[in-house]
């Protein structure tokens, strides 16, 4: 019996591959000397402004799809959220080339760095979300999942003796982790659970390696399946209960981004709309 797992992603996903890719970009843009090749007021490099600056605009798309029902037409409110991750690296991505990843008139570097600084807050904000989107209650639904299997697992495994202890071990760095965890400040959390977790986890599997050789070779095979076994609780059970711990401090965090992302947008939109105006006037 296996205990139950929380769900792990695939290690290849298009989010990996489009961080990937815009790093090589990023990487490529930086030190190959675009300028001899790319002109912002002119050609390739006055389109990859224009696309850039249009991708930008698109961003607003996901918060009126949002507030505004009569856009339902548009499409779901999920496939928006994930054109809005994507434009929000492409556009950036794209005017960075448009500007040869060098700094202009003043105009031109107030919009540049307001587009940093948005872009920057959006990639905070997505791994803020990414911790929250199953909600607390979506998390400790998954630790005491976990728990319920820690108590079948002590009741089957009067054969491998060292099951019981383990989840008795399991019970007490459980309390250690969210005692630790309680006594912190809510926005220190995350990264307080992260380490005690790690040591607990470290004990716990020092512990069923320990414990599986000192019960000798009686039933290898056996035993070897109730190892890994036991060593996929303990991964799973201290994973779940650090995300619970931290749940709370990555809850304040998007709380605390959601209010200033906006204002930070709405800056941007007004330095790009100046710089535009701009370079097309003047």
């Amino acid at each position: 019996m296996r205990a139950p797992t929380i769900a792990r992603r695939p290690l290849i996903r298009f989010g990996r591959v489009l961080a990937l890719v815009t790093v090589v970009l990023l990487a490529f843009g930086w030190f190959y000397p675009t300028k001899h090749y790319i002109t912002p007021q002119s050609g390739v490099g006055y389109a990859l402004g224009i696309a850039g600056g249009s991708a930008m605009l698109l961003l607003l798309v996901y918060p009126a799809r949002k507030r505004v029902p009569a856009l339902a037409f548009l499409g779901s409110t999920r496939r928006w959220f994930q054109i809005h991750m994507v434009l929000g690296i492409v556009g950036p991505l794209l005017v960075l080339f448009h500007s040869n990843f060098t700094l202009g008139a003043t105009n031109s570097n107030v919009a540049l760095f307001c587009m940093l600084v948005v872009a920057g807050s959006g990639l905070f904000g997505r791994y803020f979300y990414a911790q929250i989107h199953h909600g607390l209650y979506g998390r400790k639904a998954t630790l005491a999942e976990l728990k319920t299997y820690a108590e079948r697992l002590r009741v089957e495994a009067s054969t491998i003796d060292f099951l019981p202890q383990l989840v008795d071990r399991l019970d007490a760095e459980e309390g250690r982790i969210l005692h630790r965890s309680d006594r912190t400040w809510i926005l220190a959390r995350p990264l307080v659970s992260s380490v005690a977790a790690w040591g607990a986890r470290r004990r716990l599997h020092r512990f069923v390696r320990g414990a599986a050789r000192a019960h000798g070779t009686q039933h290898s095979a056996r035993r070897a399946s109730v190892t890994a076994d036991a060593m996929a609780q303990v991964d799973d059970r201290i994973r779940a209960v650090r995300r619970v711990c931290a749940f709370g401090a990555y809850e304040r965090l998007f709380s605390i981004w959601h209010a200033f992302h906006l204002p930070l947008f709405l800056m941007l939109l007004v330095a790009g709309i100046v710089h535009v105006i701009a370079v097309n006037v003047y």
